[in-house]
């Protein structure tokens, strides 16, 4: 059996609120779990420690046992020191875009004609 650490969604619309649960990978995102590690509450300041509850304990289990956290659920891991922290590569994230880079290119070009007018 596939088993996931994840999260199920819960709360009302634009109201959201999620339990940390182990689960089997078929089942659905918000269907049936076979454990609730946890909750988070994302409209929680990130300083308040009641944002993420989890029990440790559990979670180190269900590791132990073959279950892969998804990405945001490896996270919170990390931040509680249950798992080592991964290398992460968004290369594309920091670059800017066509239109970004467009208007560097000709930032750089005037510039350029403005030294070589105050060379001459």
């Amino acid at each position: 059996m596939a088993m996931k650490i994840r999260l199920a969604r819960g709360g009302s619309k634009k109201r959201p609120h999620y339990a940390i649960v182990a689960s089997d990978s078929r089942m659905p995102r918000d269907g049936r779990f076979i454990e609730k590690l946890g909750t988070y509450n994302p409209l929680l300041a990130k300083t308040d420690e009641r944002r993420v509850i989890l029990d440790l304990e559990r979670a180190q289990y269900w590791l132990g046992q073959g279950a892969q956290p998804t990405d945001r659920v490896s996270r919170m891991l990390e931040a509680a020191g249950v798992v080592a922290k991964k290398e992460r590569a968004n290369l594309k994230k920091g670059e800017p875009g066509k239109k970004a880079k467009e208007r560097a290119e000709e930032r750089a070009a005037k510039a350029a004609e403005a030294e070589g007018a105050a060379a001459e």
